[in-house]
């Protein structure tokens, strides 16, 4: 999606205070921006890691409707909890990389004044992606997570396969005896999806991708689904315990016969791309991705 150029004044830092190099990239920042004449905001745990000047707002969800751009320093991981915190805040999020592979992220520490520069002069789109929500009953009760790559129903402990039943706007799909499932959005098609075996999907696409993982029947394959299908995954193992993850956290137990469902959700995220960067130069470049000379 193109970018509607507007005046970028309330800047956010946003950081995983787990990584070593945090602190120093968000001084850098905090500079810069302070010399470009923009007010910059952060949340009580980043401040307290990088002891950081300014308005202080108690949580990521604050701090993301206080800004007008967001910028959060880590890897994917901090992307992730980043989407999913931001309590459907239009804020745009800029991910500066401090970890390995960094599909989300989409600028290096060493790179940030350039980007930084680049982005306040409104040069860059905005990719939009949806978020996936997966909701259930919980003790009696409704529940619903949301995620920006992918639910992962698998199991909890032990070696023994699980058992998982799948429908797809009420009509079944298959049974499926495997380690797990990966239900993805577009997003998370490079991420444990790729890994198992899934198809890598472009973001733009409006489709989910359902990859089992280590399935017994060598002939179940990944599916490609409409994002705006209905997916429902019933949990048929007893034993062992079967447990749903949310971008990589342990969300919720599913006890033989529990069902969950999983849909497009209404909410999306608006990521920072710079003009001259798109998904395939992402691709060559951080999948090693060189070619082949006959």
């Amino acid at each position: 999606m193109k970018n509607n150029p507007h005046k970028i004044q309330r800047v956010g830092l946003l950081a995983n205070p787990d990584k070593a190099n945090c602190r120093a990239a968000l001084h850098k920042a905090e500079r810069w921006l302070r010399r470009a004449g923009c007010d910059v905001l952060t949340e009580a745990g980043t401040r307290r890691v990088a002891r950081l000047q300014g308005d202080c707002l108690a949580s990521p969800t604050e701090l993301a409707h206080a800004c007008d751009l967001l910028l959060v320093f880590g890897g994917d991981g901090t992307m992730l909890r980043a989407a999913r915190d931001m309590g459907g805040a239009p804020t745009p999020i800029l991910g500066v990389n401090l970890g390995g592979l960094g599909f989300l992220t989409s600028v290096s520490s060493q790179g940030l004044e350039q980007a930084l520069e680049r982005t306040l002069a409104g040069e860059f789109d905005l990719d939009v992606r949806p978020l996936i929500k997966a909701s259930a009953l919980h003790e009696g009760r409704p529940v619903a997570y949301r995620a920006l790559n992918d639910f992962v129903i698998s199991r909890a402990g032990g070696s023994r396969l699980v058992e998982l039943e799948v429908y797809v706007n009420g009509e079944e799909l298959t049974r499926y005896r495997c380690d797990g499932l990966v239900i993805s959005s577009p997003t998370g098609s490079t991420a444990y999806s790729l890994a198992a075996g899934g198809a890598i999907v472009h973001p733009a696409a409006q489709a989910f991708a359902l990859t089992p993982i280590c399935p017994h029947t060598l002939s179940n394959r990944s599916v490609i689904l409409s994002l705006h299908d209905v997916i429902k995954v019933i949990s048929l193992s007893v034993t062992p315990q079967v447990m749903m993850a949310a971008d990589g956290e342990p969300s919720l137990t599913l006890p033989a016969g529990a069902s969950v469902e999983i849909t497009r959700s209404r909410r999306s995220v608006r990521l920072v791309r710079l003009h001259g960067d798109n998904f395939f130069n992402t691709l060559r470049c951080k999948l090693g991705w060189s070619g082949a000379h006959v």
